[in-house]
């Protein structure tokens, strides 16, 4: 699998830079947005863009994803943006790129 610059280890855990589309028909992975160190994880999402609903969407379908408590999915930067930046924590680099090669596989 090519380098996933979206993705970057932390004394905390992991940083994962997010493109989120909210409105969609259903919350998914829909791919990479950019390339190289601008690069970022396409994500639909169900929920629409007000009142925070779109990021508590994708605090749960990132839990959810990773296997972790919602707890440990933190909401870094972009709360407002559709680009973000959560903070995985209590898991590593390693893990998220397994958990992503079956979404990410090319057809």
């Amino acid at each position: 699998m090519s380098p996933l610059h979206f993705l970057r280890s932390t004394h905390a855990g992991v940083t994962l830079a997010v493109r989120a589309q909210p409105g969609a028909k259903k919350t998914a992975i829909l791919g990479v947005y950019g390339e190289g160190d601008t690069a970022q994880l396409k994500i639909a999402v169900q929920a629409p863009p007000i009142e925070g609903r779109a990021n508590e969407a994708l605090i749960g379908f990132l839990a959810k994803t990773f296997d972790l408590p919602k707890s440990s999915v933190e909401l870094v930067s972009g709360e407002l943006s559709r680009s973000k930046v959560f903070l995985l924590r209590g898991i590593t680099k390693e893990q998220v790129q397994g958990k992503l090669a079956p979404p990410l596989r090319p057809d």
